[in-house]
């Protein structure tokens, strides 16, 4: 390499650390090529696996069975006043037999609660519940006086100041065995439990012999079961803006009209299609969204339920699972549904994206610090030698990379020693490389899914592909390296409002539709 040969060359120290930073950085950016063109391949065979499996399967078999497991619906919920009654109706509209929608007023000091209260018709009650989690005070619990919203509980708690304070509290008040995570700014699919569940009923369990001699008691060699349970299961997130929302229901789907929303949308797309699925094929899903997941919460009250400091919550709750799980040599999964069950309302500001992206980029420095030991560990098998350390190499360290070798760039510039012929087919391949892999996400996900109406929406969006590397992507570098910073300084963080836009129907030529409450 170029860097050994300035060493013995006797080149000057500086030349040396140039030569040493290119090398490193080609080969760092090689194989993160290699792993996205893996991790391709990997989701194209986990999507069409997918697909043959639940080809034939009438979902309909769950919904008529009364051995179908109760599940809880947990959604937080802090001055959401602007799309709450359109998030609860949708919540309540889920085609499954046997479930509860626990919404988790939070503290708000706006008028989320005085909504809910008034359109479903509530009363406090007695409630009792096990605190097996931690979480701030539960000043009172909720129930309607109309038999329509029998299944809807609303909790009114002193604010934790996150989300995963008031996820807490919903679990110790849920009352089945699986709960789902979601937020108050999401529309569901009314298939959604039944999607999320299924991985968990398909479970496999294979009976094997216990090595040793008979039992003294009864004289039989035992048979003990040996099955990989599923823990965690998650699907596809979308944006929500521009799409038609009509009382909580998703009416039609359409990408983004506004700019960050719109590169959003196709950053969700290709994290879905290409990431979580690839993962999901080799059992290595490293977390599911706090948008919309379910899990088993008896691991998770066993994990510790969610760390109320935890800036990543989501992420760090299946490490916990996950790490539960190996710490007592139990087999696991998470699994992933690539069907899009979910569309959340993305920020439309600068400001506000900001504040979420640089929160997710400390919430990831915060996870890799916390769980440390876990980076490279044999003894957490998939989660330690594969999750972790792609984590480690191409999440958290990409954009330090990527910063320090612009800066580099511009040095070479500057001082005259770049190799312009390279650099620039260098340029070209990179930025082709990105273009391929978004436009093969998007393309692939309208093939199979066709949640778009028209191949014009696909097309505009499969654009975005060619601006992103010099509008969108510098963002989320700059902000994940601020989060970075404010967790290496210990910086407090504003929380802040999402500014809702809220749901409803897009105007038509015709006649323009109502504008959804506090738009």
């Amino acid at each position: 390499m170029r860097f050994l040969y300035n060493f013995f060359a006797g080149g000057t120290f500086w030349d040396t650390i140039g030569a040493f930073y290119q090398s490193a950085v080609f080969i760092y950016g090689t194989s993160l090529l290699m792993a996205y063109a893996l991790l391709a391949i990997m989701s194209l065979i986990s999507i069409q696996s997918y697909m043959r499996r639940n080809a034939s399967i009438d979902f309909n078999i769950i919904v008529e069975s009364p051995l179908a497991p109760g599940i809880s619906v947990i959604a937080p919920a802090f001055n959401e006043g602007v799309t709450i009654i359109s998030n609860v109706r949708s919540l309540l509209t889920f085609n499954y037999p046997k479930f509860e929608v626990i919404i988790v007023n939070d503290g708000s000091t706006d008028d989320t609660l005085e909504k809910l209260i008034d359109e479903f018709e509530l009363v406090h009650v007695e409630y009792a519940f096990r605190e097996r989690l931690n979480c701030q005070p539960i000043k009172r619990i909720f129930k309607s006086t109309n038999r329509a919203y029998d299944k809807l509980v609303v909790v009114d708690k002193v604010n934790g100041k996150s989300k995963a304070d008031a996820s807490n509290a919903g679990i110790n008040i849920s009352v089945y065995e699986y709960y789902v995570s979601t937020d108050v700014d999401c529309i569901l699919d009314k298939d959604t439990l039944i999607r999320l569940v299924k991985p968990f009923m398909d479970e496999e369990t294979t009976k094997v012999k216990e090595v040793g001699s008979p039992c003294e008691e009864c004289g039989y060699v035992h048979i003990q079961e040996d099955y990989r349970r599923v823990i965690a299961s998650g699907a596809t997130l979308r944006m929500v803006n521009s799409c038609d929302v009509d009382e909580g229901l998703m009416i039609r789907v359409r990408p983004p009209r506004r700019l960050i929303p719109r590169f959003q949308e196709m950053e969700y797309i290709r994290a879905y299609m290409l990431g979580k699925m690839g993962w999901d094929l080799i059992n290595s899903v490293p977390n599911v969204s706090g948008g919309l997941g379910m899990f088993d919460k008896e691991i998770a009250v066993k994990a510790g339920g969610y760390d109320s400091k935890s800036f990543g919550e989501d992420m760090d709750m299946i490490t916990r699972m996950c790490a539960y799980m190996k710490d007592n040599k139990k087999k696991y999964s998470v699994k992933y549904v690539p069907v899009t069950l979910c569309w959340t309302e993305g920020p439309t500001s600068l400001k506000v994206f900001g504040r979420q992206r640089s929160r997710w980029g400390r919430g990831l420095a915060q996870i890799m610090s916390i769980h440390r030991k876990i980076i490279g560990n044999p003894r957490y098998g998939r989660l330690g030698l594969i999750v972790f350390p792609y984590n480690f190499l191409y999440e958290l360290l990409a954009p330090i990379v990527e910063f320090t070798g612009i800066l580099f760039y511009i040095y070479l510039i500057v001082t005259g020693q770049i190799n312009w012929p390279f650099a620039i087919i260098l340029i070209v391949f990179v930025y082709t490389y990105s273009v391929m892999i978004t436009t093969l996400a998007l393309l692939w996900d309208q093939i199979t899914f066709k949640y778009y109406k028209t191949w014009g929406e696909t097309i505009g969006l499969c654009l975005m592909a060619f601006l992103e590397p010099f509008i969108y992507h510098p963002l989320i570098m700059f902000f994940a390296i601020k989060g970075y910073f404010n967790f290496i300084t210990g910086r407090a963080h504003v929380w802040g409002n999402m500014q809702r836009q809220g749901f409803g129907m897009q105007p038509t030529k015709k006649k323009a539709a109502p504008a959804a409450t506090g738009s």
